[in-house]
């Protein structure tokens, strides 16, 4: 137990003195491992590991998903769900922000990522909410709000990280994701309803599209709502893997980007993001793992079991402190960071308590969600003052509270009904 939390403690003073969080991982678990288990065996563990997920088959679905999602933003596709959604609720008070939701949760079916989301839905709804007379902290807000919603409506990058972090199917955390995204999508829209109620002259009623125009905007739609249709409808159906999935999405992500005549250079910036992103992602995952290599030989995961055991805590009593936790630390740590730091730890005492570690991946999921927006340094927050300079931090601080209150509120939603979240993947899997 001691030489778990000096790792932890150790790994926090690293990432908080800027080492990348992967090496910082990394390097702990190594020195850790060898301090307790000696030299030799701890080179082999760094050896088998690092061998064994650069090879992985199971880890290939990782680019694949990131491939699918950059050419479907390279192609423009958000400009085009925005525009639906503009169309059917643009004439609303507060509707252009609700488009700008609706639209966020339909780009992130199809990218899986957060922070892409953000900032290509960003780039198209702020400029066209502020034309509009929105204000500027309700369109920063409502931006940095709905792209958090990439990680959790399948596919997710952060769902296939957990799934292989923690050997769950990746499929069922899919199904899993698909309610508590809906949900997000509902809450947000009340969030953005409630604002739009206090201060109306934050966003005033647009015209109203004709039916022509709503018409056109579903027709310019349909490709990408196929193809998330056919990503995720072969992985419930049982046709394909994930990883097949990944593969037949990337493929026809290409067509529609080369539908859409996406330059050769363009196609350049994709390959080569998809690339970095991935190599990202596998050192974080190679870190992890090494860390959690270490954290499994100290025990500190079984001692804190029988702890929680003899001091008569309710499972849902420590459900609530990891909340916390969580939620603390999504003030100052990055989203993936913070879930790969933490899994090796929570992931077997949870299990051990007798939650479904599909339950406890979207529950994960939803609360670095809720970090991505959390102040003060919600990666998600700075993303939209690096997209919108001019719009003071503390404006787009004040504008995101009701969001995060929405997502406190979902939180606790599944919680107290974890039938939300494992409804599908019962019913898709057995």
């Amino acid at each position: 137990m001691l030489a778990a939390s000096i790792g932890f403690l150790c790994a926090f003073a690293l990432i908080f003195l800027r080492v990348p969080v992967a090496i910082a991982l990394a390097v702990v678990g190594a020195i850790g491992f060898a301090i307790v288990n000696g030299a030799t065996p701890a080179m082999s563990m760094l050896a088998l590991i690092t061998s064994g997920s650069t090879m992985s088959y199971y880890l290939s679905v990782i680019p694949l998903f990131i491939l699918m999602g950059n050419l479907v933003a390279g192609a423009g596709i958000s400009a085009d769900l925005y525009r639906a959604g503009q169309a059917f609720l643009g004439h609303w008070r507060g509707g252009l922000a609700m488009a700008t939701i609706v639209s966020c949760g339909g780009f992130a079916a199809v990218c899986g990522s957060s922070v892409a989301t953000a900032v290509t839905m960003g780039k198209v709804s702020i400029p066209s909410m502020r034309s509009y007379g929105y204000s500027n902290g309700l369109s920063a807000a409502t931006v940095a709000a709905g792209g958090t919603l990439g990680i959790l409506i399948p596919p997710s990058i952060i769902m296939v990280v957990y799934g292989v972090s923690t050997e769950t199917h990746i499929g069922q955390l899919f199904a899993a994701g698909l309610l508590p995204g809906f949900l997000g999508v509902v809450g947000y829209a009340l969030a953005v309803r409630w604002t739009v109620f206090r201060k109306p002259e934050s966003a005033p009623p647009a015209e109203r599209a004709t039916t022509r125009e709503r018409l056109e905007a579903l027709r310019r739609i349909w490709t990408v709502a196929a193809l998330f249709v056919l990503v995720l409808g072969g992985i419930y159906t049982g046709l394909f893997t994930a990883t097949e999935a990944g593969g037949i999405g990337s493929v026809g992500a290409l067509a529609f980007a080369i539908a859409r005549r996406v330059s050769l250079r363009e196609f350049y910036e994709i390959l080569k993001d998809t690339v970095q992103t991935t190599a990202i992602l596998f050192a974080l995952i190679i870190g992890a793992t090494i860390f959690g290599e270490f954290i499994n030989l100290t025990g500190s995961h079984r001692a804190i079991l029988e702890l929680v055991g003899n001091s008569e805590l309710s499972p849902y009593t420590v459900i609530l402190i990891i909340t916390v936790i969580y939620v603390l630390l999504g003030c100052v740590l990055d989203s993936l960071a913070m879930m790969l730091l933490t899994l090796p730890m929570f992931f077997p005492i949870v299990v051990g308590l007798g939650f479904d570690p599909v339950w406890f991946g979207i529950f994960v999921v939803m609360l670095v969600e809720l970090g991505l927006i959390t102040p003060p340094i919600g990666m998600n927050l700075f993303i939209l003052r690096s997209i919108a300079p001019e719009v003071p931090l503390a404006t787009i601080i004040r504008g995101i509270m009701p969001f995060i209150v929405s997502d406190v509120a979902r939180i606790l939603l599944i919680i107290a009904f974890p039938s939300i979240v494992l409804i599908l993947p019962r019913l898709f899997f057995g």
